[in-house]
C-alpha cells in the first residue's frame, strides 16, 4: 500500500465558547472572576481572558503563577496559591459555571447555517472545548434546543492532556472514523486551541471578532468604527502569530471560503504540516 494525500476535508473540529456559542466568549471569564472573589482574590477579565482555551484547571493554574496573582493570594493567605488552592478554586468555579452557563448559551449568529452548509459537502462535525464534562454536558443540551448537535463532543477531562495538546482533537479524528489528519480542520479563537490543531496535524482557523481575543458582545462587534475594528484585527493577527493559524478570519461565517480554499489546496497535493 502507497500514501496518497487526501484530496478534500472530511471533518470540521469546532470549538464551543467564541467559536459556535457564546459570542464575546463571556461565560468562562466572568466565572473565573467571580470564584476568585470568593476568596477574596481579585481578577480582572482581562486577566481572565489571558490563558483561555486551556482546560479550567490549568487556567486557574495558570492565572496563579502570574506574579501580581500570585501577590495578591500572598497578601490575603500569607502564601503562594498551591495546588490544592488551584483546586479549591477550580471545585467553586465548577457550580458557578453550570449555574450560569445559559445566560451565555447562544449561537453565534450564522453558525447553523454555516454547519448545515459543510455537511452538505458530507463533512462530519466534531467538536472540543476547554470545559470539563459535567459543564460541556450543560452546553451540548443548551445547543441542542437552539438547533446544533455536533457528530461528536470531546470535554479536556475526558482525554489525558488538554489544549494545547493535541488529544482532543485527534480523539475526534478516531471517533470520526477520520483516515487522515490532512482532511481535518480544527476552528478556535484561542492560542491553546489553534497549537492544539497544530499539534494535531490539521488545517487551523483562528477566529479573530467572535471569540476571547476581541471580548465583545455581537452588537459591540458590530458597532464598531471601521478603523478601530481594523487596528482590532490587526492586534489579534499579531496574538494568533506564534501559533501560526493557517487562516485568520472574523467569524464561523467565513468558514465555507476557508474550506473552499483548502480544498482546492488539497487537490493539488498541499497537506497542512507543510505550510
Amino acid at each position: 500500500m502507497n500514501y496518497k494525500n487526501p484530496e478534500k476535508l472530511q471533518a470540521v473540529v469546532l470549538d464551543w465558547a467564541g467559536t459556535v456559542v457564546d459570542f464575546g466568549s463571556f461565560a468562562p471569564t466572568q466565572i473565573f472572576v467571580e470564584a476568585f472573589g470568593e476568596f477574596d482574590v481579585q481578577v480582572s477579565i482581562d486577566e481572565a481572558r489571558g490563558p483561555m482555551g486551556m482546560g479550567k484547571w490549568d487556567h486557574i493554574r495558570t492565572l496563579c503563577d502570574q506574579p501580581q496573582i500570585t501577590e495578591r493570594y500572598r497578601k490575603v493567605f500569607g502564601r503562594a496559591p498551591t495546588d490544592d488552592d488551584v483546586t479549591a478554586i477550580y471545585e467553586r468555579f465548577m457550580p458557578l459555571q453550570i449555574e450560569k452557563i445559559a445566560k451565555h448559551s447562544a449561537l453565534i449568529p450564522g453558525a447553523l447555517e454555516t454547519i448545515a452548509a459543510l455537511r452538505e459537502q458530507g463533512i462530519k462535525i466534531g467538536s472540543c472545548s476547554g470545559y470539563p464534562a459535567q459543564v460541556m454536558e450543560k452546553v451540548v443540551q443548551l445547543a441542542a434546543t437552539n438547533g446544533y448537535v455536533a457528530d461528536h463532543v470531546v470535554a479536556t477531562d475526558e482525554v489525558p492532556n488538554g489544549r494545547p495538546w493535541p488529544a482532543q482533537a485527534l480523539a475526534n479524528v478516531i471517533a470520526l472514523g477520520i483516515d487522515d489528519v490532512a482532511a481535518c480542520v480544527k476552528v478556535d479563537d484561542t492560542v491553546p486551541g489553534i497549537l492544539e490543531g497544530r499539534r494535531a496535524g490539521m488545517w487551523t482557523v483562528a477566529l479573530v471578532c467572535s471569540g476571547n481575543a476581541l471580548g465583545l458582545t455581537y452588537e459591540e462587534y458590530r458597532a464598531l468604527p471601521k478603523e478601530r475594528l481594523e487596528q482590532e484585527r490587526k492586534r489579534i493577527h499579531q496574538l494568533f502569530e506564534g501559533s501560526r493559524p493557517h487562516y485568520l478570519v472574523d467569524t464561523i461565517t467565513d468558514l465555507p471560503a476557508v474550506i473552499a480554499d483548502i480544498n482546492a489546496r488539497l487537490a493539488k497535493g498541499e497537506v497542512p504540516q507543510a505550510s
